[in-house]
């Protein structure tokens, strides 16, 4: 058996371009976790059912642990890390936090990430929307009804006029 090709693939991640010399079968969230130490997509079932790995790809969410490196070379990614931080936190994430939305924590990353792809395509959702960007994302701990309050205080968040704007 040979072993696997390694070919030079370009990927733009929060941001950033890399380019990296790695099997273009490598599932992308073995890229953003072990070689560009990106800790929000978390390894959860590894079958693209729960949501735990979930990134936005030019503005879908997608399973990054079922998704081919190769099929997502050019393609803009973002992370959680490229939403916001401890000291400037991203309005969803804020949104979270306010609405105590985390339990384990580990559903979140997924959570955020639909929220973030719902939010960009309509940003005055019914709860039956958000539902439904949802619906494919696990938590085990019961945190439902923080989460869907999270969803509703960002959407609302969103549609409040900055007092910058003109």
């Amino acid at each position: 058996m040979t072993a696997p090709s390694h070919f030079p693939i370009s990927l733009q991640v929060n941001g950033h371009t890399y380019v990296l010399n790695i099997p273009s079968a490598t599932r992308l969230l073995h890229v953003l976790r072990n070689d560009l130490e990106l800790n929000g997509p978390k390894y959860g079932c590894g079958l693209g059912e729960c949501g735990a790995c979930a990134v936005l790809v030019n503005g879908d969410c997608i399973r990054a642990c079922v998704v081919p490196i190769s099929n997502v070379a050019g393609c803009e990614i973002v992370t959680l890390e490229g939403l916001g931080n401890l000291d400037h936190p991203h309005p969803i994430q804020q949104a979270f936090i306010t609405a105590q939305a985390a339990q384990c924590g580990y559903c979140l990353n997924g959570m955020i990430m639909a929220t973030k792809a719902l939010l960009d395509r309509n940003p005055s959702p019914t709860e039956t929307e958000i539902r439904r960007a949802l619906q494919y994302h696990l938590c085990r701990c019961g945190t439902h009804l923080e989460i869907l309050q999270a969803v509703r205080l960002a959407a609302e968040s969103s549609r409040v006029p900055s007092p910058l704007a003109p």
